[in-house]
């Protein structure tokens, strides 16, 4: 549920300026990067379904009123966050698309008052899911088919909305108990830790206990010697064995000779232990079934933020524009159209040539469609497909984006005009 307090104090100010100087008129804001990490080839856009239930759901309910009157804001102002609804639309690509520097995630239009107020909501959402989406992308590609759990909760910004981005990016499952209650399309999975086998007298009492608990389930076989281990294990016929330190290539290797020569060629194995998409990468040789990936992929340790802007594009049938260095804003409503030899950045209203991505979401504040967090999924894998090889690999690589010849136009004839 939204808190209509988590917003940034400057959103307020503003929007009661605006009430009190009468600019109540139509805008239409933008959210996008504006350039991509060097170590990110695209981004997911994500935190699509969380901002329409939310900007839905706003309200400014007594106690934040009377917070805000104890700070100084004034009773017109107050009366207005009282009886607010959000009254905009909103347009977006669909959640799971990859975007690149400068693309729309989304515009939000509506009256001015309305569409600033939302400003910080909007951020917050989609920044931190996009972020940790685009890294678990990567880090599902380099699993090459093998399945990723996500292991990062106790370390990882949210607890439920960076699941929610992982699973969309392609997690298969998560530790993450109540994100799995809220998602219920998400697995919960889970092994066991150091802890347990420590607290036992023995590595063989902790394997037979667990194993009398939760038959053919998964034994951690690193706490003493890795390779005794999974000896020990191999009499409770474990479906897998976890590697969670050292040479995991190495010991994957050994761990798979030791299990087959048991005659247990069905006992999986499952990696975990620092991991991130290089470390995946540099493991797609050895014989390990699945992976746990924690900390590096729900902090998004290489590219932990986006230079992610939400900036004001017209308003009153004005394009706007800013002249400040390094932070373009092209003015207008857009549309991206994307073709096989890369993407153009045009107008709303071109006939261009490609696939439009940004469709409507949401109507006078009003959602067209409910959030389907299986359909963002699918989203995410159809997309990403479709970009070539190299994009979704983990060398630098580049893909076309352009301005078209009348956005182009527009904004250099809104730089000529704007006061100085």
């Amino acid at each position: 549920m939204v808190n209509e307090l988590l917003t940034d104090l400057y959103e307020l100010n503003m929007v009661q300026a605006y009430l009190l100087e009468g600019m109540t008129g139509t805008a239409t804001f933008e959210l996008h990067v504006r350039r991509l990490p060097s170590v990110r080839n695209y981004v997911l856009a994500c935190g699509l379904g969380d901002v329409l239930a939310s900007l839905e759901a706003l309200r400014f309910g007594a106690d934040s009123i009377d917070f805000l009157r104890e700070r100084g804001f004034g009773a017109g102002f107050l009366d207005w966050l009282g009886a607010f609804r959000f009254r905009g639309d909103v347009t977006a690509v669909p959640e799971g698309t990859p975007v690149f520097a400068e693309e729309p995630i989304l515009q939000v239009t509506g009256p001015l008052p309305h569409v600033q107020l939302v400003e910080t909501l909007v951020l917050h959402a989609v920044h931190l899911q996009t972020v940790v989406a685009s890294k678990a992308a990567r880090v599902v590609a380099a699993a090459a088919g093998r399945p990723v759990i996500d292991f990062g909760l106790r370390r990882t910004p949210g607890t439920v909305e960076a699941v929610r981005a992982m699973w969309i990016a392609g997690v298969a499952g998560t530790s993450n108990v109540l994100a799995a209650r809220c998602y219920p399309s998400i697995p919960a999975v889970g092994t066991m830790a150091h802890s347990y086998i420590q607290a036992h007298a023995s590595e063989d009492r902790a394997f037979a206990a667990w194993s009398e608990h939760y038959p053919a389930s998964t034994l951690l076989v690193d706490t003493y010697d890795t390779l005794d281990g999974v000896r020990r294990a191999i009499p409770y016929r474990p479906a897998a064995v976890r590697l969670d330190s050292g040479d995991l290539g190495t010991l994957a290797r050994q761990a798979r000779r030791l299990l087959d020569d048991a005659g247990l060629p069905g006992v999986r194995i499952f990696a975990s232990g620092g991991l991130d998409e290089y470390a995946l990468a540099d493991l797609q040789h050895a014989p390990i079934d699945a992976y746990g990936v924690g900390t590096r992929m729900g902090v998004s340790e290489d590219a932990p933020s986006l230079d992610m802007a939400y900036k004001l594009t017209e308003y009153d049938g004005v394009g706007r524009v800013k002249l400040s260095a390094h932070k373009r804003i092209l003015p207008g409503r857009k549309q991206v159209f994307r073709s096989d030899t890369g993407d153009v950045i045009a107008r709303h209203d071109e006939p261009l040539l490609g696939r439009p991505l940004l469709v409507p979401v949401m109507r006078d504040g009003v959602p067209l469609a409910p959030p389907d967090l299986d359909a963002a999924r699918a989203t995410a894998a159809a997309e990403l497909a479709r970009l070539p090889v190299e994009l979704r690999g983990l060398a630098p690589a580049a893909w076309p984006v352009r301005v078209s010849e009348r956005l182009a136009a527009d904004h250099a004839e809104a730089c000529r005009r704007a006061p100085r």
